[in-house]
């Protein structure tokens, strides 16, 4: 089951009136039920009248720098110097060197090999 289908579970719950433990222990049919302190926040969510069982937006920086151009312009430069170093790769792309490792190893399907 996802997130949201254990929520939907939990409001259920918590609309019938049962109590945490008893929710807990009805939830415990899936082993990848969410833990007490989870089912905890929801259930006070639920009672201030929070209705909805999506996530709330976040903040923080989406991750639009893996962008078609800038796998070109990393793979581009990849080849054209092997021994190109992750960090050199960021600053000509002006991104972080974790969201070069990520297109390299994810987009480009590249590893690092050493060969003696």
């Amino acid at each position: 089951m996802n997130k949201k289908e254990f929520r939907v579970l939990i409001k259920y719950c918590c609309l019938k009136g049962n109590n945490i433990v008893e929710a807990k222990n009805w939830l415990e049919f899936a082993d990848t039920a969410p833990g007490n302190s989870i089912i905890k926040d929801w259930y006070a969510k639920f009672r201030r009248d929070e209705i909805s069982t999506e996530d709330g937006e976040r903040s923080g920086r989406r991750k639009e720098v893996v962008t078609d151009e800038n796998i070109k312009k990393s793979h581009k430069m990849i080849l054209n110097d092997r021994k190109l170093k992750l960090n050199e790769i960021a600053d000509t792309l002006k991104i972080s060197t974790e969201r070069v490792h990520h297109i390299i190893r994810e987009y480009l399907d590249m590893r690092k090999l050493c060969v003696k």
